[in-house]
């Protein structure tokens, strides 16, 4: 029976796939995109039965793919962490861990379902999602000095800033191919000791981005809202939603928001709650069609010129 793994692109749902193929070895077929590309369970054929592992995509957004996938005759494994929709699919062939507290994400959920077997992947991750209290806690009670703490963060921050892009042309690297290069070492830190020449690109992608970045134009600001605006280019399309966290970390009572010029008079929008009440992103992003996420972190793909004024308002009104 043919396995596919079904994945998101940023840091914690690469971290979460390499910890279930590091438990469970297998020859699959690897589906993922860029971060925003979460509409991937109908990218499985759904013409004869398959063991589908579906990680870090949000069910309410694949929801109609599943329901055709458990029709098939598929198996459906689904962890994840964003809004799952009303109602999980009522099918003795579907299995889902789904939490959407904020405190946890999809590699974190796979590393409680995996007994902690390469807890440092799950760390990683977690900084990568901007889980820093969260890392560094597990870090702690893992015993991990201070360097290697860092290390992980680093680590996990520059995969979750490689799976930003409008297309996979955008990125430094397929995220399957971090994917591939990362499950290698059953511990990150083996990975970043060995130093290969891709790690040393990616970090220095990141730092230089970054920087431009924190540059960027502040398009409105309020006592609890900051917004930020990025052209439509490469690198801003790529630092977005690593700016969108490194904002909120230094402003952790403001919502902090990326808006990115992209083609078509649109913008791309990266969204982060406060830091010190991570709720409410989701439902921001969510007043517009093309919006989703989950209540720390959420995103609009496509937010027409002529909508950015009453996103303004929105982001002002709802932390007020």
């Amino acid at each position: 029976m043919p396995i596919y793994d079904v994945f998101n692109g940023d840091a914690d749902g690469i971290c979460a796939l390499i910890q279930l193929r590091l438990a469970e070895p297998a020859e699959t077929t690897l589906i993922t995109g860029v971060k925003r590309d979460i509409a991937l369970a109908q990218q499985v054929p759904a013409g004869e039965p398959a063991r589908v592992n579906i990680l870090d995509v949000s069910l309410d957004k694949n929801r109609g793919a599943v329901d055709t996938l458990l029709a098939a005759g598929c198996s459906v494994f689904y962890v994840d962490h964003h809004f799952p929709g009303d109602e999980l699919p009522d099918s003795p062939n579907f299995t889902a861990l789904i939490d959407t507290q904020p405190t946890t994400c999809t590699s974190l959920l796979m590393d409680r379902h995996l007994g902690g077997r390469f807890h440092n992947w799950a760390i990683a991750a977690a900084f990568g999602d901007n889980l820093n209290a969260v890392g560094e806690e597990l870090a702690d009670q893992a015993g991990l000095s201070a360097d290697q703490t860092e290390a992980l963060k680093t680590l996990g921050v520059c995969i979750n800033y490689n799976g930003y892009g409008a297309s996979v042309e955008d990125l430094h690297f397929h995220p399957a191919d971090v994917y591939r290069e990362c499950v290698k070492f059953k511990d990150p830190l083996e990975l970043i000791d060995s130093a290969p020449a891709a790690w040393q690109q990616l970090r220095d992608g990141y730092e230089a981005d970054m920087s431009r970045g924190l540059a960027a134009p502040v398009l409105s600001e309020t006592a609890t809202s900051l917004v930020v605006k990025l052209p439509d280019e490469a690198w801003a399309r790529r630092v977005s939603g690593v700016l969108g966290n490194e904002l909120a970390n230094r402003n952790p009572d403001k919502a902090c928001a990326i808006v990115t010029r992209s083609a078509g008079n649109i913008y791309l929008v990266s969204i982060r709650a406060p830091l010190n009440n991570r709720s409410g992103a989701d439902e921001v992003a969510r007043q517009f069609p093309t919006g989703g996420g989950r209540k720390a972190a959420a995103g609009i793909n496509a937010l027409p010129e002529g909508q950015l004024d009453q996103f303004l308002k929105v982001v002002a009104a709802f932390w007020a």
